[in-house]
């Protein structure tokens, strides 16, 4: 793995890999670095067979992701400010489909495009103290990273736009009550939380854990019966596995299954 990231920080223990925005004199704001080595990042992650779950949160306690770097916004034409919303398109779906599970740990500020990262995750934790938001109506732009597609399926059309069109911050406490987030906690248990959270996962079958990324993404712009279809041809591969032989027999036996991803 590369250790010299200029913007974030990379860290594995065991099976578990903790990626985090270090850019805390900015509030973590995102600009054109930060989105090559998320890219770099999350690739090399992805294709690392021992790491199982990944959590990605910021540094400081002020914020996950205050949002774009404004500074950048401002130069762009409608040329490259397509370019830009691509760009940063492309990176939120790389780490959206890398693979494995992915855990917001969200630890203050995650407005605009930092809102957006953590709507590309898998599972979103937030501390109490954070806030969130899609406060882009405000510089005479709309979410350009994927918010206007990811928040309506999260909290639906209604509290969706309420907050696109406001580009109001909202609480914690607010954001899991729409399903923005999945759970809140104490600041200072935040990442404890997320650590459980990620053993829980790696304590279960590595492909069973992919199938069910894979049937969700595969699914999700499918219509009923044919995202019926793409479930139980990944139910039928994972059947033939030495997984689900060892899975099934553990529980029969009553013992706990020794997973080799095979």
């Amino acid at each position: 793995m590369p250790v010299n990231y200029e913007t974030l920080l990379c860290e594995i223990n065991g099976q578990i890999a903790t990626v985090t925005l270090n850019r805390p004199k900015v509030l973590n704001a995102l600009n054109a670095q930060v989105f090559d080595e998320l890219e770099a990042v999350f690739t090399d992650l992805s294709k690392d067979s021992a790491v199982r779950v990944i959590l990605l949160t910021g540094a400081g306690e002020k914020a996950f992701a205050a949002g774009a770097d404004i500074n950048e916004l401002a130069a762009t034409d409608a040329v490259s400010g397509q370019a830009k919303a691509q760009r940063g398109q492309a990176v939120f779906r790389l780490i959206e489909t890398c693979g494995k599970p992915v855990i917001a740990c969200i630890n203050g500020f995650a407005l605009g495009g930092g809102c957006e990262l953590a709507m590309a995750c898998t599972l979103r934790l937030a501390s109490e103290t954070a806030r969130l938001g899609q406060p882009e109506v405000k510089l005479g732009l709309v979410p350009g990273y994927g918010g206007t597609q990811r928040l309506p399926r999260l909290v639906g059309r209604s509290a969706a736009l309420r907050l696109m069109l406001t580009g109001e911050m909202i609480g914690a406490a607010e954001a899991l009550r729409i399903g923005l987030v999945d759970d809140v906690l104490p600041a200072e248990a935040l990442m404890a939380r997320a650590q459980e959270l990620a053993g829980v996962i790696v304590a279960t079958a590595p492909l069973a854990v992919v199938g069910c990324l894979e049937a969700v993404e595969r699914g999700s712009g499918l219509g009923i019966d044919a995202a019926m279809q793409v479930e139980a041809e990944i139910f039928g591969r994972l059947c033939g596995t030495a997984d689900k032989t060892e899975g099934t027999g553990a529980f029969l036996e009553k013992r706990s299954p020794k997973w080799t991803g095979r």
